[in-house]
């Protein structure tokens, strides 16, 4: 299987401005590139595709002394990056969308060079990555490296410089078989509840520091300088690593503990359109989706099963008898008239797995193991 691994760099101010030139002759060579095909196509009404421009790398490197000290591979991917774009570009028109045509990138839009073959020009020696034309750089390995390194990005984030690595090969971590099985409704209210009766709150991060982004966001406003812009930027940045901390632990608990996971198949994108606006801002910060693609991940290496159900009225209905008994979302207990009373989420969740089971039996749905 393929994992990525993510590690900080620690460089030094030598290093780091090594590290931003090299950013802006990356960008300067993508946004030149996308010249190129603009005015060929506005002038001659030629296309130009990736091994046009490919082969017109050399000359550019001939009298270009900061792109020629750009690894000659790293140079390559930058233009496949621009090839891509407008392949993307092209087919989202066949098929009836409007996308943007894609666009010079400013200084802050362009933030990774990728290395498309290890060994070639950036590689791991003595604890340190070696980069071409940098030397080598502090990285922390918090975790240990698995699998065949394949791709090393470089990248930048709120002023840090990171190191991607992308492996093959990784043996999965399978766990030893479980029986166990849960259904887990998600919410705003709590972040789940699972129909072993166990409620799991929301942190709610994005509240949590709704007053510093406000201050912040009102202090950039009136004074647009890049020292409240990065303020702003590493708050942010704060509140995503929390989030992700926390679906990160969450997802493997639960996959450590069961062997049948059941959930609702929610579109998360389409719940937002005509909400209100706070109400939107609460279905964002509780990052549904990472966490079912966390929960997915994590099966797939463990050997369990994970099922996605269809979430009509899991809700409304009640678990004891069946009957569909309407009810808001002020409406924090269900009551049924058969004498069911429990706390809603909960009912959703014992709903949620009837519904997983009756699609294993029926082998209607998609199992990831």
């Amino acid at each position: 299987m393929k994992k990525s691994f993510k590690y900080r760099l620690f460089t030094n101010k030598t290093q780091c401005n090594k590290l931003d030139g090299f950013f802006n002759s990356a960008r300067f060579l993508y946004n030149c590139a996308l010249e190129h095909r603009i005015v060929c196509w506005k002038q001659w009404h030629k296309s130009i595709n990736y091994y046009d421009q490919a082969n017109t790398l050399k000359e550019v490197r001939s009298f270009d002394e900061g792109v020629a000290k750009l690894n000659y591979s790293a140079s390559q991917d930058i233009l496949r990056r621009l090839d891509k774009s407008f392949q993307a570009f092209f087919r989202r028109i066949k098929t009836g969308d409007t996308p943007g045509f894609p666009r010079f990138k400013s200084k802050d839009r362009f933030n990774s060079i990728t290395f498309p073959s290890y060994g070639n020009g950036v590689r791991l020696k003595n604890s340190k990555l070696y980069i071409q034309n940098i030397g080598s750089v502090r990285i922390k390995l918090h975790r240990k490296l698995e699998g065949n390194i394949k791709t090393v990005a470089i990248k930048k984030q709120n002023g840090y410089f990171y190191a991607a690595f992308s492996c093959d090969n990784v043996a999965p971590k399978t766990l030893s078989s479980n029986s166990a099985e849960i259904g887990i409704d998600v919410g705003i209210k709590s972040f789940a509840a699972m129909s072993n009766g166990e409620i799991i709150d929301n942190p709610k991060y994005l509240k949590q520091s709704e007053d510093k982004l406000k201050d912040l966001q009102c202090k950039y406003s009136k004074k647009c300088t890049h020292k409240y812009r990065g303020k702003l930027s590493r708050l942010h940045a704060k509140v995503g690593n929390q989030r992700k901390d926390f679906l990160h632990k969450l997802s493997r608990q639960i996959v450590d503990r069961f062997g049948f996971i059941f959930v609702e198949n929610l579109k998360p994108k389409k719940m937002v359109i005509g909400n209100h606006k706070v109400l939107n801002r609460y279905i964002n910060d509780a990052a549904w989706s990472m966490f079912f693609d966390l929960l997915l991940y994590k099966a797939e290496e463990a050997g369990r099963v994970l099922i996605k159900v269809n979430p009509r009225d899991t809700t409304q209905c009640c678990s004891a008898c069946g009957k569909i008994v309407p009810k808001d979302l002020s409406v924090r207990v269900h009551q049924c008239s058969c004498g069911f009373s429990i706390d809603r989420d909960i009912n959703a969740s014992l709903n949620i797995l009837r519904l997983g089971h009756s699609l294993c039996v029926k082998q209607e749905a998609v199992c990831f193991s």
